[in-house]
């Protein structure tokens, strides 16, 4: 593996150096009781080969010694969620609210031209923010999710040649045409038609008919990473579970909810299948 550059994306001379200024990107990791794989999701974040980079991480509560961690790595803006969610736990005490409150917290502290995601469970190659900048910029596209892989530690400060992959996998490219009628089939009738009334009936009931969720097809890719332009945030952020259009069966879903709502509105999104994103799940890799 290598890291990309603006050529191994088909970017003429001239237009890389169109791109000689960096912006400024924050990185938002919300964090809760990560004690154990908060290092490595940092670290993946301080080695990115996109230079210019704010890193934040939002304690969303924790009980364990994420905060010291964190309070460890000096490059590192760290802050305190200063209010918890009611409703993190349903009845059963599963988490159906992770993360959602941190990560507006997050926004709006941050200062970055673009605003990105890391799980603190999670880990990203080292060019997988610079690949989602230079697709942003290529495509004209305010909002690039990427793809993923399970983790492995073999992986852990490693780069992948986007151009290679994407000319070993050229339908690793997914329009914004093709995810926009993906928000619109997923999207259902009564969302549509009560606004944000739908709020008001209770998400278990509204889960039983498809009348409020006509399908439940995952925002493509890895949805928890997305490198989005600060101006979408002035429209779009993270919903609780009762305003959530697109959650997900269990009602969770804050990351699809987001992602297909900016698809919606701003008709210009981009999904890279390319896997800069490295999960900690049993599931296979898309």
């Amino acid at each position: 593996m290598q890291a990309s550059n603006f050529s191994t994306l088909g970017f003429s001379n001239t237009e890389a150096n169109s791109f000689d200024r960096m912006p400024l990107i924050s990185v938002i990791i919300p964090a809760h009781n990560n004690e154990t794989t908060i290092t490595t999701a940092i670290q993946s974040m301080i080695d990115q080969t996109h230079i210019d980079l704010e890193i934040i991480v939002v304690d969303d509560n924790s009980t364990d010694a994420t905060r010291a961690v964190v309070d460890s790595f000096p490059s590192v803006r760290s802050l305190a969620l200063p209010f918890d969610d009611p409703h993190r736990f349903n009845r059963r005490g599963v988490n159906i609210n992770a993360g959602w409150m941190a990560r507006n917290f997050g926004i709006d502290h941050a200062r970055g031209e673009w605003i990105t995601f890391q799980d603190a469970d999670d880990v990203s190659l080292l060019n997988r923010i610079e690949t989602q900048y230079e697709l942003a910029q290529r495509f004209s596209s305010a909002h690039v999710c990427i793809g993923w892989q399970s983790f492995n530690e073999v992986l852990l400060g490693q780069t992948l040649d986007a151009n290679a992959f994407l000319q070993d996998h050229p339908e690793a490219l997914m329009p914004s045409q093709t995810i926009s009628a993906l928000a619109k089939k997923t999207k259902g009738f009564g969302c549509t038609l009560l606004g944000p009334l739908h709020s008001l009936v209770p998400f278990p009931l509204k889960r039983r008919t498809r009348f409020f969720f006509s399908s439940w097809d995952p925002y493509p890719f890895a949805g928890n990473s997305p490198l989005v332009r600060r101006d979408v945030f002035d429209r779009v952020r993270f919903r609780p579970r009762h305003k959530r259009v697109w959650p997900s069966d269990r009602g969770r879903g804050a990351d699809r909810d987001f992602n297909f709502q900016v698809a919606d509105i701003f008709q210009n999104s981009l999904c890279a299948n390319i896997p800069l994103y490295l999960w900690r799940t049993d599931k296979k890799s898309l």
